[in-house]
């Protein structure tokens, strides 16, 4: 594969990151001098891009900016550091490995995210290899878990088909393992492998799906299994909906162009929903995966980051093209999409027992962080319960944690472990905030223009109260914050969002759908909590009223008139 094949289509000089990934030597730049360095706990612009691929990005304490900034000191400089678990699942001994370096070197808080992988927050620039290396020590890994790359492969974590989710699960991982990077310069950086190449000549061997400089953005797969859409399979680059007849998985039906970022104030970026092409059958998964991220490769657009991810590749020259030279590549064709239904993409809460005669527990996790925080024991709770379990952990797709696996001999003891620690009260929460996910934003993420995770809680407990008075308090209402328009916690599908605009200010939007097939529409911008909830007060109201039978609220919205309904991010703005 020559460079000239991996060039942007378009005659517009490549943006800086571009350039960056071509000098790097497969991710190599001059990060293990830069770590070595013990003037600064920052590294330099170039290698912080690099150290994306690597499963971290730097950030700072901002609480602390104004501060340290009076004291002449350097931002309270650290590195968040994202695990993958390739469809979400991990073993009790790799929870204790996550719960240990977090106490170790992170800020002794572990955080689950949308994309069923952990974070660690905190982790300073002198502790980062050997945080890596526990990480790997118990086989997973911080490889691609950011970056122009395939980030880790959802999978749908469905414990009441848990046979049909041990086949999808390894279809899931056999996917991200042929997408992972191939270069060793992961190995030698955190792990003291070997160096294996010493010149900047692009071996094509190196990375033979890739090439030297990569994707032109990240790129995102999702696997779901319906009647569940817990993964948001219409929010990613690549998408594959299980089809199950007669109780045995048939293929799935594939999905391609959805993403949910987007920049206030340009109406050329937007968020979109993908779209279904095809059916394939399980064994032809990973070969359309890899074709289409090679398209993405070769046509994406590297001059112009904001406009370079897969779903603005496709929109720019059309789903028929796209079909076409997917087909063309793969040498055969998809066959006619199968029928499918989703009912829903939250979680189900509380015990389940499996077709496998195992019992699964699904514990509400508000916005994914586990800590101990004064009587919440959280996080000891979940370590005790790690000690004692022998089956798996499963991170969900919406920052909650299944409890897989349990078999009947060991299900008393587990319950009074929950009871013990208070567990199970997170299944008391209203619907309302079992429906509800928010981003990590302030005060670590560098994005972030407003509060999200630290807020979202205390609006929830304001709106609650407007639930009780139209009697709505147990409806499902899928209400999502996020403290800038990057669509971390993908807000643009939910039924109400609010996307951080300012500090203290949010755009309101309405009208996403209920199983996560729909966009949702501006209602109103830059407001703060007082219009947010006078704004919100009457419209509830007017649910409670008039809404039809088994009418969800996104759907009600957009029949009463408050918003237009919106299927295609092309009209997002309009």
């Amino acid at each position: 594969m020559s460079d000239n094949n991996l060039l942007s289509p378009n005659s517009a000089p490549h943006s800086d990151v571009e350039q960056i990934k071509r000098k790097s030597n497969y991710l190599r730049g001059s990060l293990t001098e830069t770590l070595e360095d013990v003037i600064t706990g920052s590294i330099p612009e170039d290698d912080n891009r690099l150290m994306k691929f690597h499963g971290s990005y730097m950030q700072d304490d901002r609480d602390l900016r104004n501060e340290r900034n009076k004291q002449k000191l350097e931002p309270a400089y650290q590195f968040m550091l994202r695990v993958r678990a390739a469809g979400g699942v991990v073993t009790p001994e790799q929870w204790l490995m996550m719960d240990r370096v977090a106490q170790k070197y992170g800020n002794s808080t572990i955080r689950l995210t949308t994309r069923q992988s952990f974070q660690l927050h905190g982790v300073i620039k002198w502790n980062l290899k050997q945080t890596i290396k526990e990480v790997n020590d118990e086989l997973l890994s911080t490889l691609a878990a950011c970056g122009d790359v395939n980030r880790n492969v959802m999978c749908n974590p469905n414990p009441y088909q848990s046979d049909i989710h041990g086949e999808v699960y390894e279809w899931a991982g056999r996917i991200s393992a042929h997408l992972d990077p191939r270069t060793r310069a992961y190995h030698e950086i955190w792990l003291d492998g070997e160096k294996v190449l010493d010149s900047l000549e692009h071996d094509e061997g190196q990375e033979p799906i890739y090439g030297p400089v990569y994707l032109p953005r990240k790129f995102k797969i999702g696997v779901a299994i319906p009647p569940s859409n817990d993964v948001d399979v219409f929010s990613q680059d690549l998408g594959y909906i299980a089809i199950i007849e007669n109780g045995r998985l048939k293929g799935f039906n594939v999905t391609v162009g959805g993403g949910m970022g987007m920049s206030h104030g340009d109406p050329k970026t937007y968020p979109q929903v993908a779209q279904v092409i095809g059916f394939c059958t399980p064994e032809q998964v990973v070969d359309v995966a890899e074709k289409t991220v090679t398209i993405q490769r070769d046509y994406g657009d590297r001059a112009v980051r904001k406009h370079a991810r897969f779903k603005y590749t496709i929109d720019d020259r059309g789903i028929d093209w796209f079909i076409n030279e997917l087909h063309s590549r793969l040498g055969w064709s998809l066959e006619p999409a199968r029928p499918y239904h989703f009912d829903h993409n939250g979680d189900r809460y509380g015990w389940v027992k499996g077709s496998n005669g195992k019992w699964h527990y699904t514990l509400f996790i508000q916005n994914g962080r586990i800590k101990d925080d004064g009587d919440n024991r959280l996080m000891t709770g979940l370590r005790e319960i790690a000690k004692a379990h022998n089956g798996d952990f499963r991170l969900t797709a919406n920052q909650n944690l299944i409890i897989g696996n349990i078999s009947s001999q060991k299900k008393k003891k587990l319950e009074e472990l929950f009871k013990e620690y208070g567990l199970t009260e997170g299944s008391h929460y209203t619907a309302l905030k079992r429906n509800s996910m928010a981003c990590v934003a302030l005060p670590t993420c560098g994005l972030a223009m407003a509060e999200s995770e630290r807020y979202l809680p205390d609006l929830l407990n304001l709106i609650e109260p407007m639930l009780d008075e139209s009697g709505l308090r147990e409806e499902d209402i899928v209400i999502r914050m996020t403290g800038c328009p990057n669509g971390c916690a993908r807000p643009m599908l939910a039924e109400i969002a609010f996307i951080g605009k300012a500090p203290g200010k949010y755009n309101m939007y309405l009208g996403g759908g209920f199983t996560g097939n729909r966009l949702n529409k501006l209602y109103k911008e830059n407001i703060g909590e007082t219009e947010i909830l006078d704004s919100l007060r009457p419209i509830l109201s007017h649910y409670a009223k008039d809404r039809r039978d088994g009418e969800h609220f996104g759907d009600f919205t957009i029949r009463a008139g408050y918003v237009k309904e919106v299927r295609s991010g092309q009209d997002f703005h309009s």
